[in-house]
């Protein structure tokens, strides 16, 4: 069973623009979101605590990228990210960061965070993530396993709450068909098209292994989703006409539009096991 929590958000300066800390009743680990443009200014002592950090980035495509660390002075291992990109030893640009701080954290702590947040990251699929080594084999207590990963399930609830899904997937359910509840999986099966979706709070997925059709229709696809669809295959999420990965759309139109490669009405389009639209789902009637 679910609990809720209670979250207190705390706007130091006055303004969302600004230092913002964010922390959970009951636990002793604390956020910290800060523009870049604030970090040398900061004199905060939490501010050079050991911690774990986020740096978040857009590249040139506008897609989204960060790059976690650790670092026992948080304040002057991001004032040393500074100091490299202006040196040019850094080609990423950042403009926010996201530090999270606990009492009792010590290198072995942040190191093994670092690596768990970094697997989480990548598994999630939603940034581009750009550490390149972490610690993999950080030698700890099992008790103190467990302390690390219940700090790290109060990180991914604040960095949410925080306006960034970094560390959360697409479905909160197994995406394999065979495990999925597949009372909430959706299909479509046009042609040489075949695939298995779902409805879920941030949009419409079409998960793992559907099989899309190679040819578009540029005039009866929208030019946006024609850049999508492009951009979906050079980013090597479609081999073989076959989605390597569960892939978010705004909505079950988007979805089907990819899918087929022209343009449909996902709500009709969409349909579950019993031959349902998702309309008719939406709609709570009954009946195929």
């Amino acid at each position: 069973m679910a609990y809720g929590k209670a979250i207190e958000l705390f706007l130091v300066n006055g303004t969302a623009d600004s230092l913002i800390t964010a922390e959970l009743s009951n636990w002793n680990g604390k956020a910290l979101k800060i523009p870049r443009i604030e970090v040398a200014s900061c004199a905060r002592e939490d501010f050079t605590q050991p911690g774990v950090y986020f740096l978040f980035c857009k590249e040139d495509d506008e897609s989204d990228s960060v790059y976690i660390g650790e670092a026992e002075n948080v304040k002057e291992r991001l004032l040393q990210h500074l100091r490299d990109y202006q040196a040019e030893k850094e080609k990423y640009y950042w403009n926010t960061a996201v530090v999270f701080i606990g009492r009792d954290l010590n290198k072995a702590h942040i190191r093994y965070l670092e690596n768990r947040l970094v697997e989480l990251a990548r598994n999630s699929k939603r940034y581009l993530v750009l550490t390149k080594n972490t610690y993999g084999h950080t030698v700890m207590k099992e008790s103190q396993v467990a302390v690390m990963e219940e700090f790290i399930d109060n990180v991914k609830i604040l960095i949410n709450a925080l306006g960034y899904k970094v560390l959360e997937p697409l479905l909160q359910t197994h995406t394999d068909e065979n495990t999925a509840d597949d009372e909430n999986l959706l299909y479509i099966s046009i042609g040489s098209a075949m695939a298995t979706g779902m409805v879920t709070s941030e949009g419409f997925v079409v998960l793992k292994g559907a099989t899309v059709n190679e040819r578009t229709s540029r005039k009866s696809l929208s030019q946006g989703m024609v850049k999508q669809r492009e951009k979906i295959f050079a980013e090597g999420k479609v081999e073989n006409l076959a989605t390597t990965e569960d892939i978010l759309f705004s909505s079950s139109s988007a979805a089907a539009d990819f899918v087929l490669g022209y343009s449909v009405s996902g709500p009709q389009t969409w349909k579950d096991r019993n031959g349902r639209e998702l309309k008719k789902i939406e709609n709570g009637e009954n009946g195929v």
